[in-house]
């Protein structure tokens, strides 16, 4: 069964990764024979150079990482996004996409060698426990975490269901310093979290994992139960600093809100990798106005959805350019070695777009207020178009990316403030000022779920 980060049905078949090799005899012109002969030259360079280093470098080398060396620079020269994943990074990913794990259910962040919890999930350990939101992780284990990366500390926290943890935290304004034993479970990172703004469903989503749809359709149930059908003035859907995830699940959102119509499609190299995927009929919000916001991190399965809404009209999408991923990655199973994430597939909107280096300009852009003490700590984040390598834009001029500040405080959003007063039909004027300054992506996920495995990066701090 084939895998895949962003999408995927109808993928890479596995054999064709040595097809180059095994394939040649059905090659009929004599460029294409010539052409494998230089292939065939070029493997043998490589096998004398790796003999040569294993037998003659100064020390003895790890023969499997120097493969994996090799592997790796031959992948990461394709592009950004594709990647060799060995075994631990593949579980790790496979992790991310599932949407839950054995841990203890806490938002974590590094802050200058500082291991900070960014804030306990509802209902885990953590929680029920009585951890709170910066309180500072010292000790796992009896180990210090001084010297640790954020991942390494992470994967310290996880483990298998119903074994034990001990933590000592330093909480502020406590002489003495904390110690709790936690028990894992199987955590569920939450893809969604909602809440109610008076007369207005707000619905945020903050990654593309097996959860997104099903916690969505749940969102919208909320929130019209507490509201009322009748007295909702419409929802805002909140896709900030979403670095995306999988591709069934943009389609899934997107059909959410259409009756009909087109939501993506997908064009490869090969047939297989280009794909229709067509809204059926049913709109979970029953026609209620709609209002998507994005920024800067806003990425690849959130771009999907962002688009696809914004062409039907269905939405008006409000904010800044959005990062401009534009490509499918599919993840090819190697078995015992890992995984290949490869890029197969670039996507389009329904009116034809790629978004590849260019990114979805809002409807309506709204450019959020940067404190003042942040502008000098915060740089640019240049979208897709600035990553080494990418995939050129095809057609269109390349658009740099926006920036991507969200203020914790809801009271100084400015673009939650403007796309409340256009839902309910206030000038635009009316919401708060903004003004253009440079900003940076929200941290990436540490804890229990390392860096998102579509897109730049998965913002969002991470969970033990």
């Amino acid at each position: 069964m084939r895998k895949v980060s962003l999408v995927l049905a109808g993928a890479v078949a596995g054999a064709g990764l040595t097809g180059l090799v095994t394939q040649t005899g059905f090659m009929s012109s004599t460029s294409a024979v010539a052409a494998s002969a230089e292939v065939y030259r070029s493997l043998n360079l490589f096998g004398d150079i790796f003999e040569k280093i294993r037998t003659d470098y100064v020390e003895k080398p790890d023969e499997q990482k120097l493969i994996e060396a090799a592997i790796n620079g031959m992948v990461s020269s394709l592009d950004p996004h594709s990647s060799y994943l060995d075994a631990k990074s593949f579980r790790d990913m496979d992790t991310d996409m599932r949407g839950q794990f054995g841990g203890l259910g806490i938002e974590v962040t590094m802050e200058d060698g500082t291991l900070k919890v960014a804030k306990p999930i509802r209902d885990t350990p953590a929680s029920k426990a009585g951890i709170l939101a910066n309180d500072i992780i010292r000790e796992i284990d009896g180990d210090a975490v001084k010297g640790l990366s954020l991942s390494q500390a992470v994967e310290k926290m996880r483990g298998i269901i119903n074994t034990q943890v001990k933590l000592k935290i330093e909480r502020p304004g406590k002489p003495d310093s904390l110690e709790f034993t936690l028990t894992r479970s199987t955590i569920v990172v939450p893809a969604v979290e909602e809440r109610v703004e008076n007369d207005v469903g707000y619905i945020r989503i903050g990654t593309f994992s097996e959860q997104t749809y099903e916690g969505l359709r749940k969102a919208i149930e909320k929130t019209t139960s507490e509201i009322g059908a009748d007295k909702i003035k419409g929802y805002i859907v909140d896709l900030r600093n979403n670095r995306g995830g999988r591709l069934d699940q943009s389609v899934l959102v997107s059909d959410a809100f259409l009756e009909r119509g087109k939501i993506v499609s997908t064009r490869g190299r090969n047939a297989e990798e280009t794909q229709v995927f067509n809204a059926k009929s049913g709109d979970l919000t029953k026609g209620k106005p709609v209002v998507v916001l994005i920024n800067g991190s806003s990425a690849s399965a959130a771009e999907i959805v962002a688009g696809a809404l914004q062409d039907h009209k269905r939405a008006t999408v409000m904010g800044t350019r959005s990062f401009g991923k534009g490509s499918v990655q599919t993840v090819i199973p190697l078995g015992a070695n890992g995984g290949l994430r490869l890029t197969t597939a670039r996507y389009y909107t329904p009116s034809g777009n790629s978004i590849q280096a260019k990114g979805i300009t809002p409807d309506i852009e709204v450019v959020q207020e940067i404190p003042a003490e942040l502008k000098d700590k915060l740089v640019d984040n240049k979208g897709e178009a600035s990553l080494k390598g990418h995939l050129k834009a095809g057609d269109g001029e390349e658009q740099s990316g926006s920036a991507s500040y969200v203020p914790n405080d809801a009271t100084k959003d400015t673009q939650l403030i403007a796309a409340l007063n256009q839902l309910r039909g206030v000038k635009r004027d009316a919401a708060a000022p903004a003004s253009i300054a440079p900003a940076t992506p929200a941290p990436a996920p540490a804890a229990e779920t390392p860096a998102a495995p579509a897109a730049p990066a998965t913002p969002e701090a991470p969970k033990p």
